[in-house]
């Protein structure tokens, strides 16, 4: 006997919005236990504020942030942001990482995410005959002074979903 095919929600069809994400991510087991906050999300999900101070817990051996917890910083949101910019109508996929780390993360970092209405229209156009298109989004990881930490570079996968596609053809 086949059981049925379980669908699982995802964030774009519970309708999950960048309030509701930003309170979320407070208590998500990955993020509490690394001490990451996340102390911003715009309402368009445009723009997002993470931040971790290392502590007698989370910080490495020579009391640093760890590498993996800066990439954590950065792993939904430019993927979320996709989500939330572009509807339903597309398919988001975080497909990529690269991280260049410049010096010791000490004290408080902050990841700054923002992403312009000019990259959705380039996604937009890039995508609009059903091609997939593959973005690279960068966001630098600062300390309590301003300088640069890290430079995290995330790849995200965008395609416009083949029933947008058809729905568009029949509207014709």
């Amino acid at each position: 006997m086949r059981l049925p095919k379980l669908k699982i929600p995802t964030a774009a069809s519970m309708n999950i919005g960048p309030k509701f994400l930003q309170r979320f991510m407070r208590i998500w087991p990955p993020y509490l236990g690394a001490g990451i906050k996340t102390q911003y999300i715009a309402d368009n999900a445009s723009r997002a504020i993470v931040t971790h101070k290392p502590n007698l817990l989370t910080r490495n051996l020579v009391g640093t942030a760890f590498g993996g917890t800066m990439l954590s910083m950065t792993d939904p949101f430019f993927m979320f942001a996709g989500v939330h910019g572009l509807g339903k109508e597309y398919l988001v996929w975080d497909v990529g990482v690269e991280a260049q780390f410049i010096k010791p993360g000490k004290g408080k970092i902050t990841a700054d995410f923002q992403v312009s209405e000019e990259t959705w229209d380039l996604i937009r156009e890039k995508t609009m005959d059903g091609e997939k298109y593959l973005h690279w989004f960068e966001v630098a990881i600062t300390d309590e002074s301003g300088d640069t930490v890290a430079i995290v570079r995330r790849q995200v996968y965008f395609r416009k979903k083949r029933t947008a596609l058809t729905e568009k053809a029949n509207a014709k």
